[in-house]
């Protein structure tokens, strides 16, 4: 009986987390990330069964999350099973990326030559938006734009940038998702 009433009462601590990510509190997004990260991250192992892979996929879960938190519905499920939906999704879709091979048609060849890349203003677009990008990055503090750069630019897991800079896997891990959203706190402004 005790198990039922503490699943409950994590159901709606859970869902009041949510419902303070919805509303735009960035401390929700930290309290859920440190009460559900773990799940999270053990399913996507199971499923991918890549450590970084199954990494990424944490990040994308709870970026999704906090992106689509105003969507969530308490009475179509809890927040934890909403999270390891994702995961799963996240996680086969990985699967089916991994497996799929390139397209090497004679169509494909023909859409390629046909394609000859972005438009001026399309160009301008996206010169604009790599400047705002290196404007938030370098308003970062030096350790999270680190662990930033290692895993973005360099392609690094989390567990190989943990090894380079010879820091706590949890450290890392927490550099990486500060310096997220302090990007996109700063490309909002």
């Amino acid at each position: 009986m005790q198990v039922a009433t503490d699943k409950g009462v994590r159901a709606d601590a859970d869902a009041r987390i949510v419902a303070r990510l919805a509303a735009g509190d960035m401390d929700a997004a930290t309290e859920l990330y440190d009460r559900c990260a773990g799940q999270v991250l053990g399913l996507a192992r199971r499923i991918v069964r890549n450590e970084g892979d199954a990494e990424e996929i944490v990040q994308d879960v709870f970026s999704q999350a906090w992106r689509t938190a105003r969507a969530f519905d308490t009475s179509r499920g809890s927040v934890i099973g909403w999270l390891l939906i994702m995961t799963r999704t996240r996680s086969i879709d990985r699967l089916r990326a991994r497996q799929s091979r390139p397209d090497t048609t004679a169509e494909s060849y023909t859409d390629t030559l046909r394609a000859p890349g972005p438009s001026p203003s399309d160009q301008v677009l996206s010169d604009e938006q790599a400047t705002r990008v290196r404007e938030a990055l370098v308003a970062l503090p030096a350790p999270q734009r680190q662990a930033l750069e290692l895993a973005y630019f360099e392609g690094l897991t989390q567990s190989e940038i943990a090894e380079r800079l010879t820091e706590p896997l949890g450290t890392v891990k927490t550099r990486v998702r500060t310096a997220l959203m302090a990007l996109r706190q700063g490309l909002r402004a």
